[in-house]
């Protein structure tokens, strides 16, 4: 952030000195032309010097002013707008980083919990699909997602408990069971 704020600087002062430089060229620009026109009412009014007008031979060092100035300001707008454009892609890149990681932890997570599952029997499976679904879920509800008796949902839920995979958490006279992250 630093480095972006210097070229801003940078690139401020070149476009200051750019503006300065053209000043002084148009300056000089002035007094070449009236010294060049004093010369001409000296020598009584011609305007041509070995076969060229004097006001033609005083342009060169213009032009290269010129030059000057305009690598000057374009080099101070290049530095101003590259370094916006330079955020707005380092913003870009940090936010598809950022996408990548979480799209990454994701599919760890569903390929773990794939793995988990052909280890467990067709009750227990079907618990913990339905609480990768909805974590949190009411013991009540649970049983009719599932299809399971009281029982036989308390029992299924006792040896995944056992097994470090799930959470039963009392609330008031209502269990919410949550999975944990063992996987």
């Amino acid at each position: 952030m630093e480095i972006l704020i210097k070229n801003k600087i940078l690139g401020l002062i070149l476009i200051g000195m750019a503006i300065i430089f053209l000043i002084a060229v148009v300056i000089f620009k002035i007094q070449i032309d009236n010294l060049t026109n004093s010369l001409m009412e000296e020598s009584g009014g011609t305007c041509i010097s070995e076969g060229k007008c004097l006001h033609e031979q005083s342009d060169l060092p213009v032009y290269v002013g010129v030059a000057i100035v305009f690598i000057n300001l374009a080099l101070g707008i290049y530095l101003l707008i590259f370094e916006k454009t330079k955020e707005k892609s380092e913003k870009i890149q940090k936010e598809i980083i950022y996408t990548l990681k979480e799209t990454r932890k994701k599919q760890d997570y569903d390929e773990k919990f794939d793995f988990l599952l052909k280890a467990l029997n067709d009750d227990e499976k079907n618990i913990m699909k339905a609480l990768k679904e909805q974590d949190g879920i009411e013991q009540a509800t649970l049983r009719i997602r599932t299809n399971m008796s009281k029982t036989k949902l308390s029992i299924v839920l006792s040896e995944l408990e056992k097994k470090g995979l799930v959470k039963k958490v009392p609330e008031g006279k209502k269990n919410r069971i949550y999975l944990k992250n063992a996987f």
